[in-house]
């Protein structure tokens, strides 16, 4: 991350974590506030890269009914390591009856309502931005973070309250039902529209004529390459990879539209829900069909809050941008993109006579950073390694089965997010993603990630585009290289090498 881009996402996602903690009453509310501790804070910086404290998740599990622990860090890792215990705490329990109940009623309206107007005034602010003076442009960057952190607080509350909790009665009820696997799949899938997967059909209209290219960027042009990191260049600055993917789309059958595919996925699911409540006794029936319901009005939250973020830190992104240019112009800066590497606090407060300087530092020390890595998890402090592709010969890379099905294809490993390499019917192979990496995935045949969980963005598009996806692998950008030719199982969690681009060196 840059300077800029963490100083509005570190502070910005403690306060969201905690707040929600807070509403659901596992937190009391004077502990809603960025502890001076670091060591004691949800979120930190390791390396350049942010890191959440699963410590902390673990602690808000042991004080939920029907949480723990180790279910919390099941999730969030694809494991248990051993020192995660739950030990259970019932102190909060009082004020979690009070307000969890309505809290989970209300979540849904909560989410939608607040987030509502942010698209209205993410499209105001962009139209504004580049009439402003420096002053005007300190002041658009101080109220998109108060923006933020709003928005972000909304996307923890859907998570934390809404979606995870449902998400898991969810897997326990096919688990409990003994569903084949494509039932299961079924209803994992088809959950209605998500946020993510409206780009996808708005794609598949552009490299149809139906819709033009400034109705696609005034609808999503806040998503593009690296858009969680603020100094990105997202596809309402460089429309290049939406051009390019849109004439790719253009070739696919009709057979593929995702309308169509969506409608036939939501038959699916109500084919396996039904399936579902068969296998079950009659007197739990009712509880079965209730947590269905909430799974398809709950789950899609997950990226409605997501989207309303997006759009606050793209106002961000243009009023550092604008601010990049007058300092450039009045040579406090030597680049636009200079401006990137001074804090939010910095930038409010005014750069100095050594602007120009301490620039330049912090460019050298991220170039030094982005030639390491860290492990995916890790106890204390991590031990960084250089970037690169290490020796490794496994045959199989293992993770979590996130979107059921079986594919043989070739690999493709995705290190730059605006995709000029890729191909369709590729098997995309990353460290991460995020939601841009949508109108991608629906032209691959499967997806392998290294970090994330079942709830990922990444996962639910997978099962919504209907492609295998195995994620939490840990290693699979470092174990598989682009040519090689594998067998992804996204029901087992398996990667397995068929044949090899080149030998491993």
């Amino acid at each position: 991350m840059t300077p800029l881009g963490w100083s509005i996402w570190g502070p910005g996602t403690e306060l969201a974590v905690r707040n929600a903690f807070v509403a659901m009453g596992s937190l009391p509310p004077k502990l809603a506030v960025i502890p001076h501790d670091t060591s004691e804070r949800f979120i930190s910086i390791f390396y350049g890269r942010v890191a959440g404290r699963i410590n902390f998740l673990c602690e808000m599990g042991d004080r939920l009914p029907g949480s723990s622990a180790e279910i919390i860090a099941g999730q969030m890792l694809g494991e248990v390591p051993p020192e995660i215990t739950s030990r259970r705490d019932l102190s909060r329990l009082p004020a979690i009856a009070h307000r969890l109940p309505v809290q989970m009623m209300t979540i849904r309206k909560t989410v939608v309502a607040g987030t509502a107007s942010t698209f209205g005034w993410w499209t105001d602010r962009l139209r504004t931005v580049d009439t402003l003076d420096l002053t005007g442009a300190q002041r658009m960057l101080g109220e998109a973070y108060d923006k933020f952190v709003a928005m972000v607080s909304l996307q923890a509350r859907g998570f934390f309250i809404g979606v995870q909790g449902i998400y898991d009665q969810l897997l326990s009820l096919i688990f409990a039902s003994d569903l084949p696997a494509d039932s299961a799949n079924a209803i994992m899938a088809g959950q209605g529209s998500h946020a993510e997967t409206e780009i996808i059909v708005d794609l598949w209209d552009l490299g149809r004529g139906r819709i033009t290219l400034e109705t696609f960027l005034t609808r999503h042009g806040y998503h593009g390459p690296l858009e969680g990191e603020v100094s990105g260049r997202v596809w309402r600055e460089d429309p290049t990879p939406v051009i390019r993917m849109a004439a790719q789309y253009a070739d696919r059958p009709e057979s593929e539209n995702p309308t169509a595919t969506a409608e036939r996925r939501m038959a699916e699911r109500l084919e396996a829900e039904t399936l579902l409540l068969s296998k079950l006794p009659a007197h739990k029936r009712p509880g079965a069909k209730l947590v269905l319901r909430l799974a398809v009005s709950r789950i899609p939250l997950r990226g409605i809050g997501k989207a309303a973020f997006l759009q606050s830190l793209d106002v961000a992104r243009a009023s550092a941008r604008r601010m990049g240019v007058l300092l450039t112009d009045a040579g406090v800066l030597s680049d636009p993109e200079d401006v990137f590497m001074f804090t939010r606090e910095e930038l409010g407060a005014g750069l100095g006579s050594d602007a120009k300087q301490i620039a330049a530092t912090r460019q050298e020390l991220r170039a030094e950073l982005q030639t390491l890595d860290i492990p995916s998890s890790w106890k204390g402090n991590p031990t960084p390694f250089a970037v690169g592709r290490p020796a490794e010969d496994d045959a199989t890379v293992t993770g979590i089965g996130a979107s059921g099905g079986t594919v043989e294809g070739v690999v493709r490993v995705v290190h730059d997010p605006a995709f000029t390499d890729v191909e369709p019917d590729e098997i995309i192979v990353c460290a991460t993603t995020d939601p841009s990496w949508a109108s991608v995935l629906f032209l691959s045949a499967a997806l392998v990630v290294d970090i994330g969980g079942k709830l990922s963005h990444a996962a639910v598009v997978a099962r919504e585009v209907g492609i295998p996806c195995v994620i939490n692998t840990l290693n699979g950008t470092r174990v598989l290289a682009t040519g090689d030719r594998v067998r992804v199982d996204g029901n087992a969690g398996t990667v397995e090498i068929l044949s090899r681009a080149r030998p491993i060196s």
